[in-house]
């Protein structure tokens, strides 16, 4: 297979002092000055400026990329800092985007860089994408994820297409309108997404911090052969890496004819179902508050709190008085006879997803006073006992 054609057009010149900054790249005959000058007229947007997103940033600016768009409404948090290292202690509670607007502003004063602040949705999707030549994406969401590839696929963009979890992470390429007849799209890969709750987040389930990094490079090194033309892509290819047994492995991806026409943007939450039905069924008029749950507590009351996140989970914070028992025990039966049948039950988890998923068991399993508790274990640590840790 050849190399794609380079995506974007030089720039007319590097300045004496562009040269100087680039010149371990001008003296690679395969990037030479006329790729300097292509990755110099380049505009690239950067979903999310999180775990792979702050990699990605910091390289793409040090590798010259004349103009970056950063989508991200999000705020610095303090559990952000063990993975996404475009941000300091000091940006905790500052907006994302310019925080790392800052620190590109310190790796490379010559890029450009577009703020977009609002959340990203079918509003606001295509008006955005048409600024750029092409787009990285690092969200962390299904919904997002179909949202970014149904718009590159409207526009004809490529992009690059990363995701991580735990210490294993996936990397490919995707340009439906690529030449040469090699286009594909991320649903030719994933159809359908996965039934709400089968894949935790990172945010449930954890992320190594350094593989961020790992997956964030390989990444931008996939962006920079598609803007200079050099090189062989992943376009058509999967890699996955598992960290733990540092090893990559690489799958063919082709274009399934059964994949139907993107002619539109749609409700992208709706189609993920971020909840089950029967969650979100099962929730609705069964949801406690911190505060009503706190009030069962200080009257006596007799019951039971459920606790259905991990043991891991439970050893970092746990609300006293609670019995740990995992969703996956509760939805597959096994837990049910361990559960009391002559007192109300109050179910818990880290924020309240897996709760849900756990209440629309029992009720079906014939607990039909079960509860569970809003915002879980997070929001009784905010609201009522800010002694607790959070992660």
């Amino acid at each position: 297979m050849s190399a794609l054609p380079p995506l974007v057009e030089p720039a007319a010149e590097l300045t004496k002092e562009e040269v100087a900054r680039y010149s371990r790249h001008l003296i690679i005959p395969d990037v030479g000055m006329d790729g300097q000058k292509r990755l110099k007229n380049a505009k690239v947007l950067v979903i999310g400026a999180g775990g792979l997103g702050s990699p990605a940033l910091l390289y793409l600016a040090a590798a010259g990329v004349g103009t970056l768009g950063i989508v991200d409404f999000d705020v610095v948090d303090e559990s952000n800092l063990q993975r996404q290292v475009i941000h300091g202690q000091s940006d905790v509670g500052k907006l994302k985007a310019a925080s790392a607007q800052e620190s590109i502003a310190e790796i490379n004063p010559l890029v450009k860089v577009h703020l977009h602040t609002d959340r990203l949705d079918s509003s606001n999707a295509l008006e955005i994408f048409g600024q750029y030549d092409l787009i990285v994406d690092g969200t962390d969401n299904f919904a997002t994820r179909y949202l970014v590839n149904d718009a590159a696929v409207l526009l004809g963009k490529p992009y690059v297409w990363g995701s991580i979890f735990r210490f294993e992470g996936q990397v490919s390429v995707f340009w439906e309108d690529a030449p040469n007849g090699k286009g594909l799209n991320y649903r030719d890969l994933y159809p359908e997404p996965p039934p709400p709750g089968m894949v935790p987040s990172c945010a449930e389930g954890g992320v190594l911090g350094v593989l961020c990094a790992s997956i964030g490079s390989i990444m931008v090194t996939e962006a920079i052969k598609l803007i200079t033309g050099i090189g062989e892509t992943l376009l058509g290819r999967l890699i996955s890496y598992d960290a733990l047994e540092m090893k990559y492995r690489e799958v063919k991806i082709r274009k399934d004819p059964d994949t139907p026409k993107i002619t539109e943007l749609i409700d992208y939450e709706a189609f993920c179902g971020v909840v089950s039905d029967e969650a979100a069924s099962a929730a609705s008029g069964s949801t406690i508050t911190p505060a009503e749950l706190k009030a069962k507590f200080d009257s006596g009351e007799n019951f039971a709190l459920i606790d259905v996140r991990e043991p891991h989970e439970y050893e970092i914070v746990n609300i006293k008085g609670a019995t740990l028992i995992p969703k996956d025990r509760i939805l597959s039966g096994e837990a049910l006879a361990e559960l009391p049948q002559d007192k109300p039950i109050v179910l818990h988890c880290k924020s309240g997803a897996r709760s849900a998923e756990a209440l629309a068991a029992l009720h079906a399993a014939g607990f039909k006073d079960a509860t569970h508790l809003g915002g879980g274990v997070l929001a009784w640590a905010k609201q009522i006992d800010p002694s607790l840790p959070t992660y």
